[in-house]
């Protein structure tokens, strides 16, 4: 007999949110000059953080520190709140999917964007949530009407992303606070601030942390440059936070990574190093596209959304004109937006691995696309 899934399990199709970099060079048979796909920083973490973990390597023999208490507690000295006030988990996903697992039953709603982060929806619909979704508008999450949804529906989460994957854009902190006085009681919003070291300091939230109405989501995977050791944590309400240590897998978090994430937090200059090179890097992007037509748009983040002028049909072959050149990006998947492809910030030899590229690449494109 085969296992006996649960009847929502056999409903749903396999997904995979993305595919990784290293399936796609598994499939081509090399790897990519230039990996400009995926968001990661490029620029690597503080040097103090490969010391840490590297000592802290000799006695992986050792399980992690279930609590994460010297990250948590560093990380409360860090934004101001008390330690109560914040959850570490694998990743901001894996954190998500607590989330969900702590919030939503079957046919309960979830309010989030066509097109915006999708291993969230993929943890919504894996716990039998109802997506409800909102277009974008101007290219950015459609935050006054995520809001009339969540009320229309009695959502039990919205989520946002502030700054915004895959787009780029951010909306102020006080434009989401004065937006929660208009949520309903009892709906919670997922605020995923991935971003929230490269966004301007107009970005952040003006809220005390034990505001109920919001969770915000923070990891060390994007400015930090520690994208492979999974270290995520959220901030919130002391009460919501206490709820994770009900289901959360306490065990489940790298005792080196705990600590490189320690080393990293330490090192606030190397990351401001990381922030201006990345701040470089969206400006040679944008300059490379401007240079042959197209449009960058302006991001608060560590990667550049580029409007080709076009539709979904040209960004896809794009993209895969520019692998055919060794570079690896992506593109947002869901029209109007799959008309631009997303470039990740990157070193200046892989800018010029990307300058190279781009032109034979977009003329390839446009050629089979009918552009």
């Amino acid at each position: 007999m085969p296992p006996r899934f649960t009847d929502l399990v056999q409903s749903l199709p396999a997904s995979v949110p993305f595919i990784g970099p290293e399936t796609l060079e598994r499939q081509r048979g090399a790897a990519f000059r230039a990996r400009l796909g995926a968001n990661e920083s490029v620029f690597g973490p503080s040097p103090k953080v490969l010391d840490a973990m590297a000592r802290a390597d000799a006695e992986i023999w050792k399980y992690g520190d279930s609590t994460s208490h010297p990250l948590r507690k560093a990380l409360a000295a860090h934004h101001g709140v008390a330690p109560e006030n914040i959850v570490v988990g694998e990743g901001i996903d894996g954190l998500l999917g607590y989330l969900v697992r702590l919030v939503v039953s079957p046919g309960d709603v979830v309010v989030t964007s066509a097109g915006a982060y999708p291993t969230f929806n993929y943890h919504v619909t894996g716990y039998g949530g109802v997506l409800e979704m909102c277009p974008y508008n101007a290219d950015r999450e459609d935050l006054p009407r995520l809001i009339a949804k969540a009320n229309e529906t009695n959502a039990k989460l919205v989520y946002l992303a502030n700054p915004d994957n895959p787009m780029g854009g951010y909306w102020t902190g006080e434009e989401i606070a004065a937006a929660l006085d208009d949520l309903n009681d009892g709906t919670l919003m997922v605020l995923d601030e991935a971003y929230g070291e490269t966004a301007p300091s107009d970005a952040r939230l003006p809220l005390p942390v034990e505001d109920e109405r919001v969770i915000r989501m923070r990891t060390f995977s994007k400015a930090y440059g520690m994208a492979g050791a999974r270290v995520g944590y959220a901030i919130g309400n002391a009460d919501t936070i206490r709820a994770f240590e009900k289901i959360r897998n306490h065990f489940g978090m790298n005792r080196s990574a705990q600590i490189g994430a320690l080393a990293a937090l330490e090192d606030q200059q190397y990351l401001a190093q990381v922030v201006d090179q990345v701040a470089a890097s969206r400006e040679t992007i944008a300059e490379i596209a401007r240079d042959h037509g197209v449009t960058p748009l302006p991001s608060a983040t560590n990667f550049v959304a580029v409007d080709l002028g076009g539709d979904g049909d040209l960004a896809r072959a794009m993209v895969k004109a520019l692998a055919d050149r060794d570079v690896f990006v992506r593109m947002p998947f869901v029209a109007p937006e799959d008309r631009c492809i997303r470039i990740s910030c990157g070193e200046p030899e892989d800018m010029e691995v990307l300058r190279a590229a781009f032109g034979p690449a977009l003329a390839d494109a446009q050629e089979a696309a009918g552009a």
